[in-house]
C-alpha cells in the first residue's frame, strides 16, 4: 500500500488487527525484516511495516535528515488517522522514533533497539569503516550516518511517551549512548540483552516480537 506524505510516497504492508504497532527498520533495509516478527505481533496488533523514504519502495530521496523521517512518520499516523500508536523503531528506525515522539501525542508506546544520540555514539570502528565506504560511493545513507543525529538531552526530556530502549550487550552502538537515551526520557526502562547484537534479535527474528509483547503486556 502507498501513504502520500510530505511530498513523497511511503511503501507499507499492514498485517492483523488490533492496536496499531508501526515497526521501522535502520538504515539500507527495509519493511522485510519484521516478516518474521509480525508474524507473530500480527495476532495482537495491526502491524504496519512500513519503507522509510529512499528505502525499498518507497519514493528515491537525493538527501537523507532524520528530522525528515520523523515528519513522515507523523504523516503517515495523521493520514491513516493512527491513536495510541505503538512504535518500534531499529537503529535509524529508533532514531526516527524518538524524534517523532517528541512532536506528537499519536504514539503513547515508545520502543527502541539500537539507537544514537550523536554520530559518535556508534563504534569507532565502525564509523570508520562507513567514512571509508562514504569515499568511494557517496551514498547520501552513509552520509546520514556520518553527520546525524544530534539529539540532546533537553530533546529527550520533551518525550511523555512510555518507553523502552533496548541495545545488545554486543551492539555496535556504545553503551554510554544507550545509557543516556534511557536517561535522558523521563521513566524510560533499559534492556541490555546479553549476547546480542546490533540486529542479531531484530531482522529476520521473533526474538523482538518477543520483547515488544511482552513490554506491552
Amino acid at each position: 500500500m502507498i501513504a502520500s506524505v510530505n511530498g513523497i510516497n511511503l511503501y507499507y504492508e499492514i498485517r492483523g488487527h488490533g492496536r496499531p504497532l508501526i515497526l521501522l527498520h535502520g538504515n539500507g533495509e527495509d519493511h522485510s525484516i519484521f516478516n518474521e516478527a509480525a508474524d507473530v505481533l500480527s495476532k495482537s496488533f495491526t502491524c504496519y511495516l512500513v519503507d522509510s523514504r529512499g528505502h525499498g519502495k518507497s519514493t528515491p530521496v537525493k538527501e537523507y535528515h532524520y528530522a525528515d523521517m520523523a515528519d513522515d512518520m507523523i504523516a503517515f499516523m495523521e493520514d491513516l488517522d493512527l491513536n495510541d500508536t505503538v512504535f518500534y523503531g531499529f537503529s535509524d528506525g529508533g532514531i526516527i522514533g524518538i524524534l517523532a515522539s517528541m512532536k506528537t501525542d499519536r504514539i503513547t508506546d515508545l520502543i527502541t533497539s539500537g539507537a544514537n544520540l550523536t554520530p559518535e555514539g556508534v563504534d569507532d570502528k565502525l564509523r570508520f569503516l562507513i567514512r571509508a565506504m562514504y569515499f568511494f560511493i557517496r551514498d547520501g545513507k552513509l552520509k546520514l550516518m556520518l553527520e546525524e543525529p544530534h539529539i540532546t538531552k533537553e530533546d529527550l526530556s520533551k518525550i511523555k511517551t512510555r518507553t523502552l530502549v533496548l541495545a545488545g550487550s554486543k551492539d555496535v552502538v556504545k553503551k554510554s549512548e544507550t545509557v543516556q537515551i534511557a536517561e535522558g526520557i523521563p521513566n524510560a526502562a533499559m534492556q541490555i540483552l546479553d549476547g546480542e547484537g546490533h540486529g542479531s534479535y531484530i531482522v529476520h527474528s521473533r526474538k523482538i516480537a518477543d520483547l515488544i509483547s511482552g513490554w506491552l503486556t
